[in-house]
């Protein structure tokens, strides 16, 4: 005769709302779906909502969850007994019919951030934050922390390559998230450590100035719990400032500094780039120095990985243990992400949605470009992603764009906001065209990106579609298009 399972010990918010059954709207999005995850490994009932079916739902139904597609009043039953806390994701309006009944019925609403601090509780809880590379640096302390053994939970915006999830409930004391600043959310969390990979204006639709960007940077730095650690980028000017800021200040965290400058912590030297890796030696003050070999492109993916580097070693694990397990990172979905080659054209994905992002990606796929046997031309289909941001950094685009040799700019994924008169992807193109030789086109029209974009390579070429909207899916249609042309 078997003993009965303990039932699961249900997570609360610091305002002591229940985690007992949860319902989600939004639960197809990586954030949501990574908690939904967590809280159906641990037992816990969990339903949710999401506007289109996808194969996040598939694989949330297969470990119990119960999913609607569609956002209705009624969808708040598909639970026995109803949830007791109703999460939705920033994406998600007030008007949601899911929240409107949620509210008449007096069930409480909280953000995703606020969900995701109840389960870290317990835990010695590691963020990161910054304005680029969460989910890089977030995936590469993963990977690392699991190759040393410590199997710890994390949840993160975007799924590993590893193990095709971007969640997973661990037997280990160690917590690891991204941790978004887009709306604030990330000051539900009190850490253990922190890491910042940068920190430049963005998000300004929400926080409305650059000053008001940072401020919230450090709030967040006061969230670290008593005797915790922070680590910083010494290269970057935003990062760089706070570092000066909170050195010496009582009470601030343990401050850890990496990167290619002088002074920092874990100093990055001898950086040889190789095709789709490269190694660098990286020199730690009072300690052994390390040699790092990586898989995937960029100066900036490697000063990433010093960041996961730096948290891991604050946690206690060898410097040589997490190089070794940095060397098996093989990246994200969407971060620079293979798509596969036809008629001798090789046609990649990323994320990238912000001038600095584009910049750094497009520096590294030069590299990847200059190691091929036949290199010919960089070519890249990206997405502005916000009419706010598009009209804040559209010069800024431009500059970044002009580092391809042929740039296509589609129209501007709206998201969370509505058309903006006047606002289109039109407004990048306009200064590209007026600032170089780059061939530069602009194509509104999604259906034609296929043809026209296939009809402009040659092989040798390297695509790379770019931005956070539906651009994604444009990869898997550009090589079927090159493989009957």
């Amino acid at each position: 005769m078997t003993s009965p399972q303990p039932a699961p010990q249900v997570p609360t918010t610091d305002d002591g709302t229940s985690l007992a059954r949860v319902h989600m709207v939004g639960i197809g999005g990586a954030g949501m779906s990574a908690i939904a995850r967590i809280l159906a490994d641990r037992g816990l009932p969990v339903s949710g909502s999401d506007a289109k079916g996808s194969h996040v739902l598939t694989g949330l139904a297969q470990r119990g969850v119960r999913t609607a597609i569609g956002h209705a009043a009624g969808n708040l039953d598909l639970l026995p007994g109803g949830p007791t806390v109703l999460v939705v994701s920033t994406a998600i309006r007030p008007s949601n019919p899911e929240i409107v009944e949620a509210r008449r019925r007096g069930i409480p609403v909280v953000q995703r951030a606020v969900a995701l601090a109840a389960l870290m509780t317990g835990y010695r809880s590691v963020c990161v934050a910054g304005t680029h590379g969460k989910t890089s640096t977030t995936s590469m302390l993963t990977v690392a922390l699991q190759a040393a053994g410590l199997d710890p939970s994390f949840a993160i915006g975007g799924e590993l390559n590893e193990s095709g999830s971007g969640a997973h409930h661990g037997t280990g004391d160690v917590f690891v998230a991204e941790a978004d600043e887009s709306d604030g959310s990330f000051l539900a969390f009190a850490p253990h450590g922190a890491i910042i990979t940068n920190l430049e204006p963005d998000h300004l639709d929400h926080h409305g100035t650059a000053a008001a960007y940072t401020e919230v940077f450090r709030q967040f730095v006061q969230r670290v719990t008593p005797g915790g650690f922070l680590v910083l980028c010494v290269d970057d000017p935003g990062t760089a400032a706070l570092q000066a800021e909170l050195a010496g200040q009582p009470g601030a965290p343990r401050l850890i500094t990496y990167g290619f400058g002088e002074g920092a912590d874990l100093r990055i030297t001898d950086h040889r780039p190789a095709g789709h890796g490269g190694t660098a030696a990286v020199q730690v003050t009072g300690g052994v120095d390390v040699l790092l070999r990586l898989n995937v492109p960029g100066a900036h993916m490697l000063s990433n990985a010093v960041a996961a580097l730096a948290a891991g070693m604050a946690l206690g694990v060898p410097g040589g243990t997490m190089a070794a397990g940095l060397s098996g990172y093989t990246g994200v979905r969407r971060r620079f992400e293979y798509k596969g080659r036809a008629d001798g054209v090789s046609v990649y994905d990323d994320y990238a949605h912000h001038p600095t992002e584009v910049a750094a990606q497009l520096l590294a796929a030069r590299s990847v470009l200059a190691a091929a046997d036949t290199p010919g031309r960089l070519v890249v289909v990206f997405q502005p992603h916000l009419y706010s941001r598009t009209v804040s950094f559209a010069a800024e685009f431009a500059r970044a764009l002009s580092a391809a040799d042929v740039v296509v700019v589609l129209d501007i994924y709206g998201a969370r906001e509505d058309p903006v008169p006047g606002v289109s992807g039109e407004l990048i193109t306009r200064q590209i065209t007026a600032s170089g030789d780059v061939q530069v086109h602009y194509l509104p029209s999604l259906a034609t990106v296929p043809s026209v974009v296939g009809d402009l390579t040659r092989p040798g070429d390297l695509v790379i579609t770019m931005g956070a909207g539906d651009v994604t899916m444009l990869g898997p249609q550009l090589l079927e298009y090159l493989e009957h042309r």
